[in-house]
């Protein structure tokens, strides 16, 4: 016995690779920029805050590559997997970061406070990379819709003055 509805197969999977281009352009301007700062940083503070500078660039650039490769990975999977993925990268992120910090001494040779601070710099200048590579890269949330069929050299005529609009 039949209900009478039909079961439309699932949509078919991209077999597109997950883009994390971004990773390289990050790593690239982490790198410019904690440069700069450290050179700031070393001839204003001294090079023990250039040096946390440094080493929180590496915190940064190695947490968001952990974190984009896991969603990447977890997105081939399957795409309901990818949110899950990124909420446990950043739990376990968020743990190593508070224990590198705590790792550090207080009066060590490297300042924690210049690191936190470094890092929160860093994750906010990942978080802009990331944002403006979401933004400017056309990311289909469905199959792109088929070409038309009709030919290119079909033009819909309008009357002269016509602004298009119904009405």
């Amino acid at each position: 016995m039949s209900t009478g509805s039909t079961t439309r197969p699932p949509p078919a999977r991209s077999t597109a690779p997950w883009d994390v281009s971004f990773l390289r352009v990050g790593t690239l301007l982490t790198v410019a920029v904690a440069a700069v700062a450290a050179l700031v940083a070393g001839l204003v503070a001294g090079w023990e805050h250039a040096a946390a500078i440094g080493l929180s660039a590496v915190i940064v650039t190695a947490f968001f590559a952990v974190s984009g490769l896991a969603v990447a990975f977890a997105g081939r999977i399957g795409d309901t997997l990818t949110l899950p993925a990124a909420l446990l990268a950043f739990f376990v992120k968020a743990i190593v970061l508070f224990a590198v910090l705590d790792a550090l001494p207080a009066d060590g040779w490297l300042d924690r406070r210049t690191v936190a601070w470094a890092v929160v710099v860093g994750a906010l200048l990942w978080s802009g990379i990331q944002l403006r590579w979401v933004w400017t890269r056309q990311i289909f949330y469905v199959p792109p819709p088929e070409p038309p069929s009709g030919s290119s050299d079909q033009v819909v005529a309008r009357e002269p003055g016509s602004t298009g609009k119904a009405g």
